[in-house]
This record gives C-alpha cells, sequence and structure tokens, in this order.
C-alpha cells in the first residue's frame, strides 16, 4: 500500500527492505517500521514530537484518561466500515494508542482491516510500530502521504494538523474523514491552574473543502486525575507546555490532584464527488 516518496511507484514490502519498480529502496526497522520522510521534507534533524513527549503521552494514555474518547471513536469509526476488508489511516498516529484500540476492537467484531499510520515523529512512529504490531507504520509527512489516489476507506485524525487535500487525494470516492477537535471547555481544569485569566477554545464550523459533514458527537466528561506524574504527563503532551508562565508550571508542580474537563467534537465528513 506504501508509495515511494520519490516517484510515487508502489513499494513492495520484502524480507528486510521497502523496494519500488524503480529501485528506490527504504530499510524497514528492526520495530517494523518504514522511514519515508525524505530530507528535503524535513524542516528539523528530527522533526515531530521529541521522546519526552511522546513518553508523556504514552504515560497519560496508559493511564486510561482517554479511554472515553476512543471508545466513541471507535464506534464512530466500526459504523462507517463495510463488513468487507476496510483500509484506514490514521493520520498522525503519535505512539499509537488509537490505532491499537481500534485495531482489537474491528477485529474483535469479526471485520477484516488494514490499519496503516504515519507521523512525522520516528519516535512516536516506533512506538506505535511495537503497540500495534499488526498495523503498518511509516515515517512520512502529513502533508505528502505515501499512498496513491484513492486507495483509503477512511481517514481519522486526532488533534494532529489537518492538510484536507491529501486526505480528499488518498481516500476512495466513497471514502470517510473523522475528526476530533478539542472543544470549549477542553482542559479547562488544568487552564485555571496555569493562567490567571483562562478562556475557552473558540469553537469551529469544521468546514473542509471537497468533504460534507455527515455526523457531528460531542462527548465530554470529568477526569480525575490522582498523581502528580499523571498531571505532569498531561501538560507535557499538550501545547500549554510551551506557552504556560513560569509562576502558572510552578502551581501545576505543587498539586497531587486534579479534576479537569474533557472535551471533544467528532466530526464525520464524506468526501465528495470531484
Amino acid at each position: 500500500m506504501f508509495c515511494c516518496p520519490n516517484c510515487k511507484q508502489p513499494l513492495t514490502r520484502l524480507e528486510h527492505v521497502y523496494r519500488c519498480e524503480n529501485g528506490h529502496c527504504f530499510d524497514i526497522a528492526s520495530g517494523g517500521y518504514v522511514n519515508l520522510l525524505l530530507a528535503n521534507q524535513k524542516s528539523s534533524k528530527n522533526p515531530g514530537d521529541n521522546p519526552t513527549m511522546i513518553g508523556a503521552r504514552t504515560y497519560f494514555l496508559n493511564s486510561g484518561s482517554y479511554s472515553c474518547l476512543s471508545d466513541h471513536l471507535n464506534h464512530t469509526i466500526d459504523s462507517l466500515c463495510s463488513a468487507n476488508s476496510s483500509v484506514i489511516l490514521d493520520a498522525g498516529c503519535g505512539e499509537g494508542y488509537y490505532a491499537q484500540r481500534l485495531y482489537q476492537q474491528l477485529t474483535n467484531l469479526g471485520k477484516s482491516v488494514q490499519i496503516f499510520g504515519i507521523d512525522l515523529s520516528k519516535n512516536g512512529v516506533k512506538s506505535a510500530s511495537k503497540r500495534c504490531s499488526s498495523g503498518y507504520f511509516a515515517v512520512a509527512s502529513l502533508f505528502d502521504l505515501p499512498f496513491a489516489d484513492n486507495t483509503i476507506d477512511l481517514v481519522y485524525n486526532v488533534f494532529s494538523p489537518l492538510c484536507p487535500t491529501e486526505f480528499f487525494r488518498v481516500l476512495k470516492p466513497d471514502g470517510y474523514f473523522v475528526a476530533v477537535y478539542p472543544a470549549a471547555r477542553h482542559l479547562f481544569g488544568l487552564k485555571e491552574v496555569l493562567y490567571e485569566n483562562p478562556y475557552e477554545n473558540a469553537e469551529k464550523s469544521f468546514e473542509l473543502d471537497g468533504f460534507q459533514i455527515t455526523d457531528k458527537k460531542r462527548v465530554s466528561y470529568t477526569m480525575d486525575l490522582s498523581s502528580q506524574q499523571t498531571i505532569y504527563s498531561l501538560y507535557t503532551m499538550t501545547p500549554y507546555f510551551y506557552k504556560t508562565p513560569l509562576s502558572g508550571a510552578e502551581r501545576l508542580a505543587k498539586l497531587e490532584y486534579l479534576q479537569t474537563e474533557a472535551d471533544f467534537w467528532i466530526i464525520t465528513y464524506e468526501k465528495t464527488a470531484g
């Protein structure tokens, strides 16, 4: 399913490499993933989330605090998958938490699926390949997906950058895109600790060129975080980690308990003709 980032021809998986008909080769790492990110696509030596961020996200997600979101996402995707084999792309797979739980859920229901995941972070893809060993993972850019046109049944994206034109290109004519966005009250309790004057997230129209919205679901619940490590892991995996005043970070470091909101929108899009 992967395509060569150099010539766009299909890649064939051999024992230790992916190879295209033009002789371009990409080694399969010991963890099972492949790096398809070309040098001219990198904005830095090691783009994407660093090991600290991947470690924090892994610890927090393993706590089960976002399992409710994952369950709702899985239910949404299950309702869109046919009984036949489906090809699903996790666009911005991170450490593989959502991919692994989705694969397990769909296979438990007797559905035949292929899960692909791509992310800019080599650290994330390495972790995802270990967590979801039945999936196929590659280091690649969301803005230049290593897939041929009209080959993916469903793309989903959780809090990662969006490239609707690429999602449109790789989706089949009757394909779907499912996106998770933060809603207005998401992590407001955390922001109350970090900032003197916290504000709600701005709501969006969610409209995307090339797609029509077929479903909107809001998932909201309260999280009780009962250890400093869980609290700090959540903080580290958010953009607030880089934007918080020192005084706010110091207040957070003293907490052993935090109650905060989890507030998400799950938006389903259908690819339009054209």
